[in-house]
């Protein structure tokens, strides 16, 4: 198994006919992705790399049954692109968009708890709504993948393999390194959350599916500075993981009061620091990484 995303997943490219939708619509096709269609409002009948293109997420997901999106549109339009698709039921959205205004993502996140994807459930005569939601992950993220089946993402396929260790991580970059120092074990599934202030799925959520997943045998966590959302997973860790899990957090060196790439990367207050969350990954028995080169060693000492 995987988590998110696998051979099975029907995906739509919102943003096709642009150049980094075409682009990339090709690369997830040619690594066997699923890209059953695209979406660009206008532009319904045209082909891109041979994936039909609608005028509409409603239109694309009638006509094709796809249950996953990919989001390449600029930021100023994200934010619709995304209402779009939670409205027309799909159960996967990644936004990779970067600079979508924090506010709009706070009520596109809330729109999808009160929008429910699962068809009503009839129980003892009576008629109740669903409760699974569509998942956003980002925005400002670089997807997801799970090597040998399926990528909804912009990671490079050559970092990754199929095996038995869970990633996920807020950064791009480090991402794809922390990945390759893991070839010797191979990756379940890895998950580029996004490093903006107000993300859709989180280190919570990713950790919880990779604690059901049988495939996965270790977790790896990429955090960085700012925030508190690695220290609610460290917490989660302590409480409830069955598997061993790796930490390593990025920005151990940056000064209070400067951002550090990601909008969310930044020491205010004196919280959020690389040091707290060392001590919390340690407190929780996550064992930590201090260079992306150590976690191959630390792998073969908990598998």
């Amino acid at each position: 198994m995987s988590i998110l995303v696998d051979e099975n997943t029907r995906v739509l490219v919102q943003g096709i006919t642009g150049r980094d939708g075409a682009f990339h619509a090709r690369a997830m096709k040619e690594y066997g992705t699923q890209v059953v269609g695209g979406v660009t409002p206008g532009k319904g009948g045209q082909t891109v790399e041979g994936i039909p293109v609608f005028d509409s997420v409603a239109e694309a997901v009638r006509k094709t049954g796809a249950d996953a999106s990919i989001i390449f549109v600029p930021a100023a339009y994200a934010t619709d692109a995304m209402y779009e698709a939670v409205d027309a039921g799909l159960k996967l959205v990644v936004c990779i968009a970067e600079g979508v205004p924090t506010l709009d993502v706070v009520r596109v996140l809330d729109f999808c708890e009160r929008r429910s994807v699962s068809p009503p459930r009839v129980t003892g005569g009576s008629t109740t709504s669903g409760t699974a939601r569509t998942r956003i992950l980002g925005p400002n993220c670089p997807g997801v993948i799970s090597p040998g089946k399926a990528k909804l993402g912009i990671m490079p396929a050559a970092s990754f393999k199929p095996g038995c260790v869970g990633v996920v991580s807020r950064s791009g970059t480090l991402t794809y390194e922390i990945a390759a120092n893991t070839g010797e074990f191979g990756q379940s599934s890895v998950v580029g959350i996004g490093g903006d202030p107000v993300i859709g799925t989180t280190f919570l959520d990713c950790l919880e599916m990779f604690n059901e997943d049988p495939q996965t045998r270790a977790i790896v966590i990429v955090g960085e500075i700012g925030g508190t959302d690695e220290e609610r997973a460290a917490a989660w860790v302590k409480k409830n993981c069955r598997k061993p899990v790796l930490g390593f957090i990025a920005g151990q060196t940056a000064p209070e009061g400067k951002r550090m790439g990601h909008a969310g990367a930044i020491i205010a207050g004196g919280s959020g620091t690389a040091a707290d969350k060392i001590k919390a990954f340690e407190a929780a028995g996550i064992r930590v990484v201090h260079e992306p080169q150590e976690t191959a060693e630390l792998l073969r000492a908990v598998l």
